[in-house]
């Protein structure tokens, strides 16, 4: 098993693509709402990549509320400039400098139910005074597959195509947000690349950690979804750091995941193996599923540089040796858009 060290390196861990795409990238980086699960590791791949081009001196620069003052001491120690700001405080977006190329992860899902209000202002109201603020940059967005409807089986995944048919506030706000950053591309002229990402896992959290420490805890694994997609999280923030060069107007629409349709009864029973253990389920396959086709990306920026078996046998190794948890469940399994 790797340490804690290794596997934030292992994340941030820049390939040749990443490298040219950044050494051809005109001008700085601002990266919003960094303080999620994805955006540390995101921020140091771009300052790595940055540092490896050799090409003019770049700013990365990331901006999240910092409740944690350590996550911002980190990132400043490895050249990222962090910014501490609440995107929802009145002129905070134009506190925030000029910049060329922005990301946009800002996002709320859980919590959702009983405060629905703070989701549709974080996931529809921020974007559209995002869109507006840099207008004349260069946006990523990130987004959800949760935009979709849930899907037969036998249908495969959503394809960029598909029509939309969230289920549940959160899916409906999300689809809010691409809403604007579309109204704001054609308003403006604003370049933008909108990803439709389910879902990115590493070892300390994700779907094939749930699933690995439902068998590892000896608790129930719920069936109810019976089908996922995953990418490790380094080669999501791949796509998105390399998708700066595909924005477009209107916006380039990427659904970002694996090439594996995972049966989770099936990657259950992997985890038994290699721990050892018997697995107990809950519930049966609905036979409806939440599932992306992200093809469209994979002809762009190629396969995943991790294949969902690996994965699974590092997320194994990481729970039985007494790795770190984010403890944050995905609730994965949710059907009803409720989280």
């Amino acid at each position: 098993m790797f340490t804690d060290v290794e596997l934030e390196d292992r994340l941030s861990r820049p390939s040749n693509a990443d490298i040219e795409m950044i050494a051809s990238l005109e001008g700085d980086l601002l990266i919003l709402g960094v303080g999620g699960k994805m955006g540390p590791s995101l921020a140091r791949l771009a300052r790595r990549a940055a540092d490896q081009a050799g090409a003019k001196p770049k700013r990365i620069i990331a901006v999240a509320r910092f409740s944690n003052p350590a996550l911002a001491e980190q990132l400043q120690a490895v050249g990222i400039e962090p910014i501490a700001s609440d995107l929802l405080e009145l002129g905070a977006l134009d506190r925030l400098p000029d910049c060329p190329n922005v990301i946009f992860m800002a996002a709320r899902k859980f919590g959702t139910t009983g405060a629905e209000h703070l989701t549709w202002a974080m996931n529809t109201y921020l974007p559209g005074r995002v869109a507006e603020r840099f207008r004349d940059s260069r946006i990523v967005a990130f987004s959800t597959g949760n935009v979709y409807p849930l899907r037969q089986v036998a249908e495969g995944g959503a394809t960029e195509s598909t029509p939309i048919a969230p289920v549940g506030e959160y899916g409906q706000s999300a689809l809010g947000r691409e809403r604007l950053f579309t109204y704001g591309s054609h308003t403006w002229g604003t370049p933008v690349s909108i990803l439709r990402l389910n879902y990115a896992v590493e070892m300390r959290y994700g779907v094939l950690s749930d699933i690995g420490r439902a068998v590892f805890e000896r608790r129930p694994v719920d069936l109810r979804m019976g089908l996922v997609n995953v990418i490790w999280q380094r080669d999501a923030n791949s796509i998105c750091l390399r998708s700066l060069a595909f924005c477009s107007t209107p916006p380039n629409v990427l659904n970002v995941t694996g090439p594996e349709t995972l049966p989770v009864r099936s990657v259950a029973l992997h985890f038994g193996e290699i721990f050892g253990l018997p697995v107990e389920f809950d519930g049966v396959e609905s036979g409806m599923a939440l599932l992306n086709d992200a093809s469209k990306a994979h002809r762009l920026f190629g396969y995943p540089s991790v294949t969902a078996a690996e994965l699974i046998e590092w997320t194994a190794d990481w729970i039985r040796q007494g790795g770190a948890s984010l403890n944050k469940p995905t609730h994965f399994e949710a059907q009803d858009g409720k989280f």
